[in-house]
């Protein structure tokens, strides 16, 4: 079971920090991405998912940790999306 909190997200024996934003695609799809705080693959072990990337090199990692993007099919989104909206209020 996956749980989105504030500041991180858990899957009842692992948390990976992460901050989230909604809807910031440039085609418009409706999403939920999530993103990693710390460096390593803590947010790709919490959620087992095909949607993880962390496509960095060297001189970016220090602003790209890895993050999730969920979209409207994907059975954790409504949660993800709960939870992001409930952190911009």
């Amino acid at each position: 079971m996956i749980k989105f909190n504030k500041h991180f997200v858990a899957n009842g024996t692992q948390r990976a920090r992460c901050w989230y934003t909604v809807d910031n695609r440039i085609d418009g799809r409706k999403c939920v991405s999530i993103y990693a705080k710390d460096y390593g693959h803590q947010l790709a072990q919490v959620i087992t998912t095909a949607e993880y990337s962390n496509n960095t090199d060297i001189s970016t990692d220090y602003f790209d940790k890895g993050k999730i993007v969920l979209f409207e099919d994907h059975p954790l989104y409504s949660l993800a999306r709960a939870r992001a909206l409930a952190n911009v209020r």
